[in-house]
């Protein structure tokens, strides 16, 4: 059987990178740019005490232009990164890449001017003047967050020279990560021939059906990173010193201070979440425990977490993925089974397993053409084919918010709420497939596909947390070498792992291939994932009681989730993520599986 899996098309974009339609938008962007610059210099004149009518008509045209920069600056930057993403060893991408983040640098700069504006206008002045504008009072929302937000600004100075140097220190460190990562490969050993695997399909071997492959996949990953620990070591000090002394500059709390006013909520709903979360340890240890006992063992190795249990001889072709997915989404809605089909008919997935593609998996919007594109690394398994629905489901939220017409600020999503799609199309197709197995061994290899992305997203995610606010805390002081960190990993997933795994086999390299650490801009790229788990988890039992009447609100939200802050989007549904109640009701449905799970 083969797999087929496919590349994707862009040519509906932009022919291709040396093509007059991307040069042309290359010129026009940078003409936008310069455009707003001019009218900026007259606006921000403006303050306070400017007539509300002047004024609101200020903020429109400025939110107008703004919008029409990002959806070209968003398109061009999606187009780039199709290339990047796909083959690092690509020059003219790669140079591409650069040239677009040096016109960028503009961008970042305008956007901190404008935000520090609004916020010396106050909300007071911004709510009389945005009642005289249709653009303003659209925006409301994002200009009063700008007000708030803008007190964590340094002088305009200050601000313009950090985004100037940060494609040469937190971004540029970054980027090395991701190349030196989607480059290095290891000759492997498999199925009786030795190949050269890129690290994302040795990865993949850790859901292998046979043991001695997934440990000698383990210790040949940890071989390669051991190679290159200390020059991930350098990226990870450089990303996260950088983010250190702006923060201090900015005058923020700690590390995560940012990343919780970027998630759109407070320390209350983080702290009830991660409360629950804790909580919820002797139940997947118990879930560790039990599959320690199918397996002959008394406890789990790190290669033992993702071992494949019940009838998993299953091997998915990417056709039969593509019809199971869209078979299931029509089930909870034709809109969504139509649109999935749109999806893989235009070729937006690229799916192949090749050397000098980044690993893992993404959803980003091309707002041009009002579409998306997926990168994943389709290797047959039910897993990937989760992963494949995972990714639909955050193409879904960009199409719904390109149905109700939003604009490109209206459309900026925190990823607390960027992950409530994506969550909830995995779900669909997880619960459909229960609801279809009769072999009991089918239904425990859907409950482990289940649990162990349970596990990622809620026992490692934590450890991840943990790992990075030591780090954060420990960089302060010092630099960190790579044993450093392989130390402070270790710790983090003991403190959460437990009992449930031996301490003797654990992955303290995890922090090698991560890309959610390397970024200067967004900080704690990890609990959100939990949040979106439990917050979809609780929707997903919302939609259970009330049926197909759920898919118009729910649609609804999806638009809407870059015009509110989390706990008031949840309050439409009844729902306070500030108690830990609602995360603890949601992990007790994970806990009802975790009990048919150990039955079986």
């Amino acid at each position: 059987m083969t797999l087929s899996a496919p590349r994707w098309d862009m040519t509906n974009v932009y022919p291709s990178l040396e093509s007059k339609e991307f040069k042309s938008a290359i010129k026009k962007y940078k003409s936008l740019l310069d455009e707003m610059e001019a009218f900026f210099k007259k606006a921000n004149k403006a303050d306070s005490k400017t007539d509300p009518k002047k004024l609101g008509k200020l903020l429109g045209e400025s939110v107008d232009r703004f919008n029409t920069l990002f959806t070209l600056s968003s398109t061009l930057g999606s187009f780039i990164y199709s290339y990047v993403t796909t083959d690092s060893r690509n020059k003219d991408a790669m140079r591409a890449l650069s040239e677009f983040e040096q016109m960028s640098v503009q961008m970042s700069i305008l956007n901190t001017k404008f935000q520090a504006w609004v916020g010396k206008l106050g909300k007071a002045a911004v709510k009389k003047a945005a009642k005289t504008n249709a653009s303003a009072k659209a925006h409301e929302f994002t200009l009063n967050e700008s007000v708030d937000q803008s007190k964590y600004m340094m002088s305009e100075a200050e601000e313009v020279l950090a985004a100037e140097l940060t494609l040469s220190g937190g971004n540029a460190f970054g980027k090395l990560q991701g190349t030196l990562t989607s480059q290095l490969s290891v000759d492997f050993e498999l199925d009786g021939k030795t190949q050269k695997l890129p690290m994302p399909a040795l990865i993949n071997l850790r859901s292998h059906p046979d043991e001695p492959t997934r440990r000698r996949g383990y210790e040949a990953e940890n071989i390669a990173w051991e190679a290159v620990k200390e020059t991930l070591a350098a990226c990870m000090n450089g990303v996260k010193g950088e983010t250190l002394t702006l923060d201090k500059k900015r005058g923020r709390e700690d590390a995560v201070h940012a990343s919780i006013d970027f998630a759109r909520m407070d320390r209350a709903t983080l702290n009830a979440m991660l409360g629950a979360m804790k909580d919820s340890f002797p139940m997947f240890q118990k879930y560790f425990k039990h599959k320690a006992k199918l397996i002959g063992k008394e406890k789990l190795a790190w290669w033992d977490i993702s071992a494949p249990m019940g009838k998993t001889d299953k091997v998915y072709s990417y056709e039969e993925a593509r019809d199971f997915i869209v078979s299931n989404f029509n089930q909870f809605s034709p809109e969504l089974g139509a649109f999935a089909q749109r999806a893989f008919d235009n070729n937006w997935i690229d799916a192949e397993q090749r050397e000098g593609k980044r690993g893992g998996a993404f959803c980003m919007g091309v707002p041009a053409v009002k579409e998306s594109r997926i990168l994943s690394n389709f290797d047959g398994s039910f897993d990937q084919v989760s992963t494949l629905a995972h990714e639909l489901g955050h193409a879904f939220h960009n199409e719904c918010a390109y149905q109700a017409n939003k604009t490109e600020l209206q459309q900026s999503t925190p990823m607390t709420l960027a992950e409530t799609a994506s969550i909830m199309c995995e779900t669909i197709v997880t619960e459909a497939v229960l609801k279809q197995v009769t072999d009991p061994q089918e239904e425990l290899a859907v409950l482990e596909a289940q649990m162990n992305n349970a596990t990622g997203v809620i026992v490692d995610i934590y450890s991840r947390y943990l790992f990075e606010k030591e780090v954060f805390e420990r960089r302060a002081q010092s630099e960190l070498s790579a044993d450093d960190l392989n130390d402070i990993m270790e710790r983090a997933q003991k403190a959460t792992y437990g009992e449930g795994l031996d301490e003797k086999y654990l992955q303290k390299f995890m922090w090698t291939w991560k890309p959610h650490y390397y970024s200067s801009g967004f900080s704690f790229y990890n609990y959100p994932y939990a949040f979106g788990l439990l917050f979809a988890t609780g929707l997903y039992a919302i939609y259970q009681k009330r049926g197909a009447d759920f898919v118009p609100d729910y649609k609804n939200l999806l638009a809407s989730t870059g015009e509110n802050r989390a706990a008031e989007l949840a309050d439409r549904f009844g729902i306070n993520i500030r108690t830990k109640k609602f995360w603890a009701d949601s992990l007790a449905i994970i806990g009802k599986r975790v009990e048919r799970y150990c039955e079986l």
